[in-house]
């Protein structure tokens, strides 16, 4: 069963509706009572309408269910005067803190532009229920197509403990610091930041969930961005701590659910794509990762992992299949001065393929 401590580290990241600050720092979740396989808490909102607490409740209970509490009792209530005056106290000097630091460095979330709704950056979160399936193969293959297109893109690495995205594009360069922001390092025309710059080779990343929002948030606060069209985020696969975060905070993002063929796999990558549509983020749809093997000799496609789990994730997840990839290796050579060890060129079937996604999803966000 969890501690008080423990149960305040799942809840953190759960937000007040109206002051945007989380519920602990707020001291706005009360009367925590841990008995057996049952936890019950108090509430405080300044909003209690039946849709701010069923969202508020459906969060808590996702977020305590996943940390293996099924039984959990809720209560709501309005925060008292002192309390009002209390969290406006700390609003106020929050807000002050805010205008007083430079723009993309350290300033609070609430200010950054390319995480306000109106800057118009369509966030897009690469998900996967497991590992191994080629989620960070195909973040960084997508962020390269749409660059092609046209588009001023961003990739997050936030695969906080298995990084891979700068050995996987072929970067040797690191970020630098000017004017006070970090620099991303561009690549294929993708401005990429990730925790492996920061990192020293190998050396195992061992931190707590906080640990890891905070790194994801200092992504967003401490890099100068610029102007950006789309900001791709390599998420760790399941439905962890980073996954939540990224809910949290982005709630305009979408979602891609990347899964191999295989039935199992699929299952799997159903519990990501239910997340997103639990916390209301829409699936632009779902990508079949080594659907296939392309004989080189007879152009005969093997199906070696089995056949239809990303068409039956998709149905399950009411969302269209955008493509199955099949297996390969980019054709590229170390001596190229381009040279990268995942991404596929233009001019390759596999690459086309890409092509083909970045177009569809830029139709699918430009819909309206």
């Amino acid at each position: 069963m969890l501690t008080k401590e423990q149960l305040e580290a799942v809840l953190r990241p759960i937000a007040e509706p109206v002051l945007g600050r989380s519920l602990i720092d707020l001291r706005w979740i009360r009367n925590m009572m841990i008995k057996e396989d049952k936890v019950s808490l108090t509430v405080i909102s300044l909003k209690q309408d039946e849709n701010t607490r069923n969202k508020l409740g459906e969060e808590i209970r996702f977020r305590l269910k996943e940390a293996g509490v099924d039984n959990v009792h809720l209560r709501f209530r309005e925060p008292s005067e002192m309390e009002r005056q209390e969290a406006g106290q700390a609003a106020t000097t929050g807000e002050a803190e805010a205008e007083q630091a430079p723009r993309g460095h350290g300033a609070g979330l609430e200010s950054l532009p390319i995480l306000d709704p109106r800057s118009g950056v369509q966030f897009i979160a690469i998900a996967s229920g497991k590992g191994g399936v080629g989620k960070s193969t195909v973040t960084v293959n997508l962020a390269s197509a749409l660059a092609r297109l046209g588009k001023k893109v961003g990739l997050i690495d936030a695969d906080i403990y298995g990084f891979s995205v700068p050995d996987m594009m072929g970067i040797e360069t690191t970020p630098v610091i000017e004017d006070g922001a970090i620099q991303p390092v561009e690549r294929f025309g993708v401005k990429v930041m990730s925790m492996g710059f920061f990192i020293q080779e190998n050396t195992p990343v061992i931190w707590r969930g906080p640990m890891l929002g905070k790194m994801l948030r200092q992504f967003f606060a401490d890099v100068n961005w610029g102007e950006l069209d789309y900001m791709l985020l390599d998420l760790p696969p399941g439905t962890g701590d980073v996954a939540l975060d990224v809910h949290q905070m982005i709630p305009q993002s979408r979602e891609i659910i990347v899964t191999t063929p295989h039935a199992t796999a699929a299952f799997v990558a159903a519990r990501a794509g239910a997340m997103a549509l639990k916390t209301e983020h829409e699936v632009l749809g779902v990508v079949e990762n080594m659907a296939y093997y392309v004989c080189p000799d007879c152009d005969k496609k093997d199906y070696i992992f089995g056949r239809g789990g990303g068409a039956r994730l998709a149905e399950t997840l009411h969302t269209d299949l955008l493509a199955q990839i099949p297996l390969g290796i980019p054709d590229n050579h170390p001596s190229e001065p381009d040279f990268s060890p995942s991404v596929y060129k233009a001019d390759s079937p596999i690459g086309r393929i890409y092509d083909e996604i970045a177009a569809a999803i830029e139709q699918k966000v430009h819909k309206d």
